[in-house]
């Protein structure tokens, strides 16, 4: 809600404060103000010229010669505006004016003449263009008639103006109106303020001769009302309107479109108005749509209907959809004379259905979802014909036709002084607690300290005791309120294992040179089901669906993370960024219904991808581009870190590149994959080789054994040994390594491969696999004839389980 101070000050005087006061005052009480900011920069030197001539200049043909009246002196000024004219009241920027930009005004000479000034447009001004009217958007502003010659233009314009902007919570539909603001203002200043009686004139004719009100749907529109103003003159409205508009970030139109803006704006309560002639009956019916029906909306939009639909019809065809839009056939235009005026309740479920429907949000629709006053809806409407009377020339025929099943009751709620003081820790007497009921207006019986206070209408939000002792707890105010410090034993707080766990994971991520991401849970359907690791997708039939999605994109819950890192991925790619390492700790959510009837399982998962180069050290000329052994590094290291053997095994699995792609394991099950992306993959996403891994770390963290453990550093040397084996180029190099360590225990004590070799002297089909061996015993000196026995245990081993032969 933005909030002119100028006219708030009209309301209720807060000149004593300053704007920044005033919006602390406000935030203090429950309303917080998220802004105040002037209506446009800084403007000097602006004042109200009149054009006494304007000619063509003689250089140039597109400028204006003009001769303007600044009330002391007449100055020469060169306009190149299309709208200039001779007897206009214009804003005139007077040599040593500053407009915003800090843009000096000087004298100078345009195409041979001399220019003293400059008239302006209201966008030179500081008027943000979707504000302007639309019949000063493409040239200078002129003022109506009745301003006076040399007054201080920036004062007419508002351009001195200040806005606070408001951050309502959706319960505070009362502050979406300058009356409620003022209401809100008086009771945190404890100043007064009263919504001044309509002050209409009507006609002797009957408006209900002219126009009759059927509702068949009385709880989706429990109140219509229809005033009938005849005589009326459609043109602008007065400039103080206007002002008052663009404060408020509405664009005027005509006098007629303006007063219902500004009754919405002042009194909370939308209005309409539709041209009588154009309305085709003496008939205003309010019924749900029919399927399928149509009407075109004042935005020229043919908009298809449904039962769901609340619309205003003329007893035949739609010429509004309520509370959201009028149609276009009934428009008030410039050659309109009659109009009903409609000032209606509609339900606030069928203004939002039809609202989102149709994708339409306006300052109206956003009224009724969040609530309006029951009483104040067909004042507002007697609000509207008063202006229309006075500045539309308006005769307003009396009485107004309506249907009305509206409830306009109080309701009342029960306090006591002892019980609010209780559940604040206050003291405040019963009094003081009188008082608060009077700075807020609320009428009350009081029998001791107990209270029976009337809740006005315009208040939908406080309906319980709970609702009151809010609103007694923010007058009285928060900072006032009492505080202590927690009493009894306390208890140190601490991470779960859970947590420690996840963030040792983290950390161990980070260290290893990857970089966090956070994409979204919820992806598109063909993403949903891509890159899935094996047991998750062994689990799940199909990805979890939203019933109302934000976006096709974001309509279904992720079965892997990789989907949404590979597009992050090809984001930076495409951005120049070419070595990128990224991982991600966070749910996939499994759901084994084939259709869900019960929350899905949410497991986390741990998941990375690497493109790029891994290494680059220029200085040594080196660089290493990434490929399945650092990835399998990376999860080699997540090993060590929990203490947990991984072993992996080929796999071919959709998306994956199949000759580069292995599954891993823990204690006998899969817990995860790890591998290159698929080349086609990778070529729809812009991406060269990028390498992926997921694993489950809720199975990682159960096989987890939290033992604090030790190694003290061998006092003994070491024996180290490499043996080149010669094997069967389907055997694995995982499967030797694990039969090193069986056969070798207990003296071997680590096994790397470092080699593999294939081609040259060796025959088709073999390949050599290097691997060192360190012997250690950390509580004596070994033997070479242990050492011995224990290396040639081991190639018999290898002999007999894989036929691997001694290389020579």
């Amino acid at each position: 809600m933005l909030v002119s101070l100028n006219w708030l000050q009209e309301y209720i005087d807060v000149s004593n404060y300053s704007p920044e006061e005033l919006a602390e005052i406000i935030t203090k009480t429950g309303i917080e103000v998220e802004s105040v900011e002037p209506v446009a920069d800084t403007v000097t030197g602006v004042v109200v010229g009149q054009v006494r001539s304007c000619e063509q200049h003689p250089n140039a043909d597109k400028l204006n010669l003009c001769q303007v009246d600044i009330g002391e002196q007449t100055l020469q000024i060169v306009c190149g505006a299309p709208n200039v004219a001779q007897g206009q009241k214009v804003p005139v920027a007077t040599p040593g004016a500053v407009l915003p930009g800090d843009f000096k005004i000087k004298k100078t000479k345009l195409r041979g003449e001399e220019s003293n000034g400059m008239i302006c447009s209201l966008q030179e001004l500081g008027v943000d263009e979707k504000d302007v009217p639309k019949e000063f958007t493409d040239g200078i502003f002129v003022f109506p008639e009745d301003v006076e010659v040399g007054a201080d233009a920036v004062s007419l314009l508002n351009l001195d103006d200040l806005i606070i902007e408001l951050g309502l919570t959706p319960n505070r539909s009362d502050a979406l109106s300058m009356a409620g603001v003022a209401y809100e203002v008086a009771a945190a200043i404890d100043g007064s303020y009263e919504l001044a009686e309509e002050d209409v004139k009507p006609a002797e004719e009957k408006a209900a001769d002219y126009i009759s009100v059927s509702v068949k749907d009385t709880d989706a529109n429990p109140y219509y009302g229809a005033f009938v103003i005849q005589d009326i003159q459609v043109g602008p409205s007065p400039l103080w309107m206007r002002n008052r508009l663009i404060a408020a970030g509405i664009r005027p139109i005509n006098n007629v479109v303006d007063i219902t803006n500004y009754v919405l704006m002042e009194y909370g309560q939308p209005l309409h108005a539709f041209d009588y002639d154009r309305f085709g009956s003496k008939t205003v019916l309010t019924r749900r749509a029919g399927e399928g029906e149509t009407i075109k909306t004042l935005d020229d939009q043919e908009r298809i209907l449904t039962p769901e639909h609340l619309v205003i019809t003329n007893g035949e065809e739609a010429h509004a959809i309520a509370g959201v839009m009028g149609g276009a056939k009934s428009e008030v235009q410039d050659d309109t004379s009659t109009i009903i005026l409609e000032a209606a309740y509609f339900n606030p479920s069928v203004v939002r259905q039809s609202s989102k429907d149709h994708g339409l949000r306006s300052e109206s629709s956003t009224r009724f979802e969040k609530g309006i006053d029951p009483n104040r809806v067909e004042r507002a409407g007697k609000r509207a014909c008063e202006l229309l009377q006075k500045y539309a020339c308006g005769t307003v025929l009396d009485g107004v036709v309506s249907h009305d099943e509206l409830d306009r009751s109080e309701k009342k709620v029960n306090v006591v002084t002892s019980v609010i003081n209780n559940r604040l820790g206050t003291a405040i007497t019963t009094d003081e607690m009188a008082d608060i009921f009077r700075r807020l207006q609320f009428s009350f019986e009081q029998d001791g300290e107990e209270f029976a206070v009337s809740i006005p209408t315009r208040r939908g939000d406080i309906t319980i005791f709970e609702d009151m002792l809010e609103e007694v707890a923010r007058i009285y105010g928060y900072d006032n309120l009492p505080y202590t410090l927690p009493q009894g034993a306390s208890q140190a707080g601490g991470l779960t294992l859970e947590q420690q766990l996840k963030r040792r994971v983290k950390h161990y991520f980070e260290g290893a040179g990857l970089h966090e991401t956070i994409t979204y849970s919820l992806t598109h359907e063909k993403k949903a089901s891509m890159l899935v690791s094996p047991e998750v997708s062994g689990r799940a039939n199909n990805p979890v669906g939203l019933a109302m999605p934000m976006s096709e994109d974001h309509g279904y819950l992720r079965l892997s993370m990789l989907p949404e890192i590979l597009q992050s991925l090809s984001y930076n790619v495409a951005r120049k960024q070419e070595n990128l390492a990224y991982y991600e700790v966070g749910t996939v959510f499994i759901s084994e219904e084939q259709k869900v009837t019960k929350q899905p399982d949410e497991v986390l998962r741990a998941s990375g991808a690497i493109t790029g180069q891994w290494v680059s050290h220029p200085w040594q000329q080196e660089k290493k581009q990434v490929d399945f052994f650092v990835v399998k590094g990376i999860l080699e290291g997540l090993s060590k870190q929990l203490d947990l053997p991984f072993t992996y095994e080929e796999a071919k699995l959709p998306h994956m590149h199949p000759g580069r792609t292995a599954t891993v394991a823990v204690a006998g099950k899969t817990i995860g994959f790890a591998g290159q992306v698929h080349p086609k993959l990778q070529k729809e996403l812009g991406l060269k080789e990028t390498y992926v891994f997921d694993v489950n770390l809720e199975e990682l963290f159960q096989e987890y054994v939290k033992e604090e453990t030790f190694q003290a550093i061998p006092r003994h040397p070491s024996v180290s040994r490499d043996i080149a084996l010669v094997v069967n180029e389907q055997v694995s190099a995982g499967t030797i390594e694990e039969t090193i360590a069986e056969a070798g225990s207990p003296l071997v004590k680590d096994v790397q491969v470092f080699d593999v070799y294939q081609g040259e002297h060796l025959p088709e089909g073999k390949k050599s696999l290097a691997y060192s061996l360190l012997y250690l015993d950390p509580l004596r000196t070994l033997k070479d004839q242990e050492v011995e026995e224990t290396h040639n245990r081991i190639l018999s081993a290898v002999k007999e389980r894989h036929e691997a032969e001694l290389r020579g």
